[in-house]
C-alpha cells in the first residue's frame, strides 16, 4: 500500500483524479504535449539553417555583448530582409552598432556585416552546391535527433503505464489499449518530422 501511495504522489494531479483507462489517457496527453515541444525545438533549429535566401532567423539569436550582458540580437534590434541576398539590422540603440557587428562576426556564420550610419548591412553570399549538400546533411541530422527525442518520450510514457498496471491501478486491457495509442501517436509525429525535413531540404536546394 505504501509503494502505491508513493507512485500516486509522483503522478500529475489531473491523472490522479481519473480512474482506469482515464489515467492512461492523462499520461498520453502529457506525452503529446512533450512531443509538440520537441517539434517546436526542431522547427526553431531548422529556421536557423541557411537557405538560398536571406532570412532574419539566421542572425536573430546571435549573442551580442550589450552593455556587458550577452543579449540575443533580436532583443536589441529590428532585422529585415529587403532583398533575397541582404539583411539589414536596425539597432534600437545606434551607439551599440559596433558591438552588434562584432557579435555577428564572432558567431562564425560566414557573414561580413558593414556598419553604415544608423544601420548594419549584411550581404548574404550565395551557397555553393557543396555547401548546400552539407546543409542538407545537417537538416537530416536534426530530423534524426528529433525522432530520437520522440522515441525517448514514448518510452517514458510506456514505462509509466506499465507501473500503473503493476500497481493494479489499470487493467492489462488498459495497458495494451494504451500501447496501441502510443504507437499511433509516435507514427503521427514521425511523419510530421519527415514533412518538416523534406520542406527544409527543398528550401536549401532551391537556387
Amino acid at each position: 500500500m505504501q509503494r502505491r501511495s508513493r507512485l500516486i504522489s509522483h503522478t500529475c494531479p489531473s491523472i490522479i483524479r481519473r480512474g482506469g483507462y482515464g489515467m492512461v489517457q492523462g499520461l498520453i496527453e502529457e506525452m503529446r504535449e512533450r512531443m509538440e515541444k520537441s517539434l517546436e525545438v526542431l522547427q526553431d533549429e531548422l529556421r536557423r539553417i541557411r537557405t538560398g535566401r536571406a532570412n532574419p532567423a539566421l542572425i536573430e539569436d546571435t549573442k551580442v555583448d550589450y552593455y556587458g550582458a550577452p543579449t540575443p540580437l533580436r532583443h536589441i534590434a529590428t532585422i529585415t530582409a529587403p532583398d533575397p541576398d541582404q539583411l539589414i539590422v536596425h539597432p534600437y540603440d545606434p551607439s551599440q552598432k559596433e558591438a552588434m557587428q562584432r557579435g555577428i562576426l564572432e558567431a562564425n556564420l560566414g557573414l561580413n556585416p558593414q556598419v553604415e550610419k544608423e544601420i548594419i548591412r549584411i550581404k548574404v553570399p550565395k551557397l555553393s552546391q557543396e555547401r548546400r549538400e552539407e546543409l542538407v546533411r545537417i537538416v537530416r541530422e536534426r530530423g534524426e535527433e528529433a525522432k530520437v527525442s520522440l522515441r525517448n518520450i514514448r518510452r517514458d510514457t510506456k514505462e509509466q503505464t506499465e507501473k500503473l498496471q503493476n500497481e493494479g491501478q489499470i487493467t492489462e486491457d488498459d495497458l495494451y489499449r494504451g500501447r496501441e495509442e502510443l504507437d499511433k501517436i509516435i507514427h503521427e509525429f514521425a511523419e510530421r518530422v519527415d514533412q518538416l525535413i523534406q520542406e527544409k531540404e527543398e528550401q536549401v536546394r532551391t537556387i
